[in-house]
């Protein structure tokens, strides 16, 4: 029986030109700037994360094919540290560290083909992805074939050219996926790059995300497809002039199921899914640390140099001014945070009144109000568990919400702060909340369990974002955000 049957490859539609990504576009706008600005002031800085990141995206991609498996730890060395056979014990992995080293290498040489690709302007072709395949499987030499009696056997590998017998899974319940029938893949690729050539003036997630699923619907090669998809989704985002993206081991499960929404004509959670690790990215590229010190000409004079700095020092300023206008969109998001606040809390006084009267309570925060330097030290250390620097150095602005029922208190907040070490014009809110137990009924002492996250994802929004346009989706957070810390509460009472 079939659980997926395979039908031609369909071009971006209409429906998913409409998938609503949130603030991204605001996000890719703010991104390119700050990282004209990185490549000035932290070029190096820079350079070293990107590497990082492809270091992460090669060992990723293969533990999410199963090829290997690597521990959390080694794992780590290998990313800081680049891949040297020195750095992994025989017990951190399950197979041939030095086999496992050729692997890492094929894979990280991938991406650089892809990087190559985009800063030469050469356009998407049957050769580079036959190019990228032959490199991905350069050291297998076998895979699984399926004949027409559903028997399983090894064959020889080709590299670099099309399938010429169906690879068609069969799950563990007996039921098939069906991808394109080898007669079929030639048409289908021409279509597929034909297409992706077209879609320069689209969100570049979306086209990503379309790029990946339709390739893995085609399934042209008889083995490696998941890594030359993951390859083309980098292609597909640094030709946008945005950063790799890490499919984390973790996310497994959730990559699969966006996947196979995207089989049913539900590009969505794909989307979504690319968008978030997008989004991340970016954020984590913006907490490098800068470069100290910015390298001048020799040849200019002392005063061309103190003109160029007064001249170019105005400039920045009004570029800064122009960057903290995201404090506009984070204040009116802390007024719409209060009420959505009161309005949930004060429908909660009902049902709480069978305990005791509810005690409500919330307060604003910000440089206004001269108490931005709350939840400092919670802000910091969730945005650093997330690769992120949060900047005490501009504004911070919260909201504070105390809600309290017989001895039992429940305090949340939500925080809006800037991210990156330098000045981005990119902020995020976060959520957290902390359950109290009076323990005397003078109330003089309680104990306070630490604060715990309440959003597993950060709101991101910029200074080129308009507030009306991302209203419904902030609430919609908030909402999610605030059902955690009331539903932790509840089971205290």
């Amino acid at each position: 029986m079939l659980s997926y049957t395979w039908k031609p490859i369909k071009p971006l539609s209409l429906q998913d030109r409409r998938i609503d990504l949130g603030a991204m576009q605001s996000i890719y706008e703010t991104w390119r700037a700050s990282k004209q600005r990185l490549q000035q002031s932290s070029a190096a800085s820079l350079k070293e994360f990107t590497n990082r990141l492809v270091r992460r995206l090669s060992i990723e991609t293969g533990i999410l094919e199963r090829l290997y498996d690597i521990d959390r730890g080694t794992t780590e060395a290998l990313v800081s540290q680049g891949f040297m056979e020195d750095l992994i014990s025989r017990s951190s992995t399950d197979i041939e560290p030095s086999h496992l080293i050729d692997i890492l290498r094929d894979q990280e040489a991938a991406i650089q083909i892809v990087m190559d690709c985009v800063s030469g302007n050469r356009p998407l072709s049957k050769g580079i992805v036959h190019e990228l395949h032959a490199i991905l499987t350069k050291h297998e030499d076998t895979t699984t074939a399926i004949d027409e009696h559903g028997r399983r056997h090894e064959i020889p590998l080709i590299k670099g050219r099309f399938k010429e017998l169906p690879n068609n899974p069969r799950r563990p319940d007996g039921s098939v996926h069906e991808y394109c029938p080898p007669v079929h893949v030639e048409t289908e690729m021409e279509n597929l790059l034909r297409w992706f050539s077209t879609y320069d003036n689209d969100d570049p997630v979306i086209v990503a995300s379309w790029l990946h699923h339709r390739f893995t619907q085609i399934h042209p090669y008889q083995d490696g497809n998941g890594r030359v998809a993951r390859a083309l989704t980098t292609l597909a985002l640094l030709r946008a002039d945005l950063l790799p993206l890490v499919i984390d081991r973790d996310l497994r499960v959730e990559y699969i199921k966006a996947l196979e929404s995207a089989d049913a004509e539900e590009l969505t959670p794909f989307a979504s899914l690319l968008a978030r690790l997008e989004r991340g990215a970016i954020m984590q590229a913006l907490s490098i640390d800068a470069d100290k010190e910015i390298a001048y000409q020799q040849s200019l004079t002392s005063a061309v140099i103190d003109s160029l700095v007064q001249k170019f020092g105005r400039r920045r300023e009004a570029k800064r001014e122009e960057l903290r206008t995201v404090n506009q969109v984070a204040i009116a998001l802390r007024a719409h945070t209060r009420k959505t606040l009161e309005q949930a809390l004060n429908r909660l006084t009902g049902p709480l009144s069978q305990v005791a009267l509810p005690q409500i309570s919330i307060t604003e925060g910000g440089p206004d109000y001269a108490n931005a330097y709350w939840y400092k030290f919670e802000v910091v250390q969730s945005a650093k568990e997330g690769g992120k620097f949060a900047n005490f150095a501009e504004d911070h602005y919260f909201v504070k919400a105390s809600l309290r029922v017989a001895r039992e208190r429940l305090v949340f907040v939500t925080s809006f702060h800037h991210i990156g070490r330098e000045l981005s014009g990119i902020m995020e809110a976060t959520s957290f909340a902390r359950l109290e137990s009076y323990e005397d009924s003078d109330d003089r002492e309680y104990a306070a369990q630490d604060f715990f996250l309440c959003s597993l994802e950060s709101f991101v929004f910029t200074y080129k974002t308009k507030g009306d346009d991302i209203v419904q989706a902030f609430t919609q957070w908030l909402d999610a955000a605030l059902a955690v810390a009331i539903k932790e509460y509840g089971d205290r009472l």
